[in-house]
């Protein structure tokens, strides 16, 4: 649409499909990967540490990866949308390394509107395509060396706090966390009612799923039932706003 409507040529679709692109894009997904790795050989390592035994430390990584499929097929399904926009390459790249498309293209409509122009509009050349990917990746780049100087001062915050009360590093989560999802429940069904219908739905279906886990002890209700939350209120969203 958008990559082959504009820029004569096909200027615009070499652009975007460019090689130097892909190779990133594979190179994001290479990291990635490589990450996931060292991190599972971190957490079998730590079990005895933690006094978790490796039957549990499974049930909770497949737990962990059950309940990433909702969030990740949103992810995946803006995705898909963005395709026209920006390409394939930069897109995964984007979302491989930010997984924020809100975000992404907040970013590129702002880079777009520094020369006048709008995302996949008429005015939308290879020009306006390489600034706003520009604005992507520098605006990307910022909260990735935010949050590797943020993210230090916590732990060192946390270790200060550990030794004037150890109780306090216990408590916070108990606080912080509720107030954290209440901030964000309360401002997305502040935009829509539809939002409010599938926040209710993900409830009752969780907790269904959680009621049948306890009572009738079918072990794998428990590490799914997010997962079937989202991905239940996902469609019930879907029926509601069609």
């Amino acid at each position: 649409m958008a990559l082959t409507a504009v820029s004569t040529g096909g200027e615009l679709t070499a652009i975007a499909f460019h090689p130097v692109l892909w190779a990133l894009a594979v190179a994001v997904f290479a990291v990635i990967v490589l990450q996931s790795v060292i991190y599972l050989r971190a957490i079998r390592h730590s079990a005895t540490a933690a006094e978790l035994s490796q039957a549990e430390v499974t049930q909770a990584v497949r737990t962990g990866a059950v309940a990433a499929i909702g969030p990740s097929l949103a992810v995946a399904l803006v995705a898909l949308s963005l395709l026209p926009l920006f390409g394939t390459p930069a897109v995964l790249t984007r979302i491989g390394l930010v997984g924020s498309a809100p975000y992404d293209v907040a970013a590129a409509g702002i880079g777009a509107s520094t020369v006048g122009a709008s995302l996949g509009g008429d005015d939308y050349t290879a020009k306006v395509f390489a600034i706003s990917f520009a604005a992507m990746c520098v605006l990307g780049v910022l909260w990735m060396v935010a949050a590797l100087i943020i993210t230090p001062l916590f732990n060192q915050t946390g270790k200060a706090l550990r030794k004037v009360n150890p109780k306090v590093m216990a408590i916070a989560p108990l606080v912080v966390l509720p107030l954290a999802f209440a901030f964000l429940i309360f401002s997305e069904i502040g935009k829509s009612p539809v939002n409010g219908i599938v926040l209710v739905a993900s409830a009752v279906i969780g907790g269904v799923c959680l009621l049948v886990a306890m009572k009738w002890r079918v072990h794998w209700l428990r590490e799914w039932g997010l997962g079937i939350a989202i991905f239940g209120s996902l469609l019930v969203g879907a029926a509601v706003a069609a």
